[in-house]
């Protein structure tokens, strides 16, 4: 009897202690922003509709470990809600519950376990659903089973299609897969698993809209609100710093991973929470790949560039910058006659990008100016000539992703990139004096009213303005580790 009191109030202590969450920063997007984001997305859905959005699903990393967790942009962006196995409903109009209320919106959330959250974290609950987000409709998502709602009524469900990546916890009755699962049921979604190709797939229902809610989502989040630019701005400048330190201290000798763990720690110094997407940090031909994330060089060289493509994430929001230096401290005339050739065609898009303007216009200026340059510098033979020196678009919004939801024409208070690159990698038809410089310039740009504002203007972006800030010294010139490939004594 006292073993299971005391297990009892064990569990009890944990549950008020769970409940309490006074670790977490205080500047997170507040609740009534949230709310506002649903009204705005209820305002554009088609009449008689309802949209669903479920949370990402928990990764698995390898046996019983998990990737950290990371929620669905769209859910997040309507919720402010960080965790797993969760499902919202926003309806165009007006529902009425069993009990007579009224709601135009609800939730499932994870229940509240004290053991649970004693593994693997606090948990809101419902209560902290309704309390901290703001959603008076919270449930636990053992509930969803049993919530009634015909869906033949609405002239459109809308939500995104399922991947069929998403695992099932057959220990969990309420878990993402089974709330899937449900939903299927509810809506009649059809089967898709014919395997012959006599057997044509059942079509979706008439009243399943799975394309629609890109456009809306990509229109909400495309125009960055004041909030939203403010936490841009921290993450950005975030960024930008760990680019001038790795300036200060890069030296020849280092590691990729030296690189990387400079970034990434300044980044855990200002309390970012996540990078925005894998670092990129490519010394020499390296460079050349353009999502090259191995970082495993081991060591530097002296003659070679170093391409560094990292973003912090602060509170959801990631930024996207890239600098190209020479890990000696001073581009060689080739290096620098390529590095000022990129600079001048993002300087160029950067004239370019206002409202009104197609995103896609901003990579012709670029290539325009980089083919003429390339052919004047004897790397291709003319301007009009074919090649895979600058392989991709120069600009994508930034946000909640890296690559964020937006439409292509230009609007006051949108956030993106304009990141034009040349890549020579060895054994290229030029000069052999060209092979393995990669250059890429990425910076973070808010469009205005007249033009665009640079964010990301605390890197150094010039020649000279790199050279000089790679001779200031660093705090960490005398950070030195011992070796652990000594022979002990």
């Amino acid at each position: 009897m006292t073993r299971l009191l005391s297990i009892l109030i064990l569990l009890l202590v944990a549950t008020v202690t769970f409940a309490q969450n006074p670790d977490l920063p205080s500047d997170f997007l507040d609740k009534s922003w949230h709310k506002e984001r649903r009204q705005k997305l209820r305002e554009s859905l088609p009449a008689n509709s309802v949209a669903v959005f479920f949370a990402n699903a928990v990764r698995n990393r390898a046996n019983d470990v998990d990737y950290s967790y990371h929620q669905d942009p769209n859910f997040f962006y309507l919720t402010g809600y960080r965790e797993p196995q969760a499902v919202l409903f926003v309806f165009k109009d007006k529902q009425t519950a069993a009990n007579g209320t009224s709601y135009d919106e609800i939730i499932f959330v994870q229940e509240r376990n004290a053991l649970g959250e004693m593994w693997t974290g606090r948990r809101l609950g419902t209560e902290g659903a309704k309390t901290q987000l703001g959603l008076d409709q919270a449930f636990n998502g053992s509930e969803f089973k049993k919530y009634n709602v015909d869906f033949s009524k609405f002239a459109e469900i809308l939500f995104f299609d399922f991947k069929n990546d998403v695992r099932d916890n057959a220990r969990d009755s309420a878990d993402l897969y089974s709330l899937i699962e449900e939903f299927k049921v509810k809506v009649n979604y059809p089967k898709k698993n014919a395997t012959t190709l006599n057997v044509a797939p059942e079509q979706p229902k008439n009243n399943l809209n799975t394309r629609g809610l890109f456009k809306l989502m990509a229109d909400l989040r495309g125009v960055k609100t004041s909030e939203e630019i403010a936490l841009l701005r921290k993450a950005v400048t975030i960024s930008c710093v760990g680019q001038v330190e790795v300036m200060k201290a890069i030296e020849p000798g280092m590691s990729e991973r030296e690189v990387q763990g400079i970034h990434e720690y300044v980044y855990k110094k200002y309390q970012a929470e996540d990078l925005g997407y894998p670092s990129i940090v490519g010394g020499g031909h390296n460079g050349c790949i353009l999502h090259y994330v191995d970082n495993y060089k081991p060591s530097l060289t002296n003659k070679e560039l170093i391409l560094m493509d990292l973003g912090a994430e602060f509170h959801g929001y990631t930024a996207d910058i890239t600098r190209t230096i020479p890990v000696n401290g001073k581009f060689s005339p080739e290096q620098k006659a390529i590095y000022e050739l990129v600079l001048k065609a993002q300087e160029a898009s950067m004239k370019a990008c206002k409202p009104g303007v197609d995103m896609g216009q901003l990579t012709t200026v670029s290539r325009e100016i980089i083919n003429k340059g390339l052919a004047e510098l004897g790397v291709i033979k003319s301007a009009e000539e074919k090649h895979m020196y600058f392989p991709h678009g120069v600009s994508h919004h930034i946000g909640l992703d890296v690559h964020d939801a937006g439409g292509r024409t230009l609007q006051e208070n949108m956030a993106l990139t304009i990141e034009p690159g040349i890549y020579i990698p060895d054994d290229s038809q030029c000069d052999k004096k060209w092979w393995g410089i990669a250059v890429r310039i990425e910076d973070d740009y808010l469009v205005n009213k007249e033009g665009c504002e640079l964010l990301s203007g605390y890197a150094p972006r010039t020649v000279a303005d790199i050279e000089a800030m790679m001779k200031q010294p660093s705090p960490l010139d005398k950070f030195k580790l011992p070796n652990i490939d000594a022979p002990k004594k």
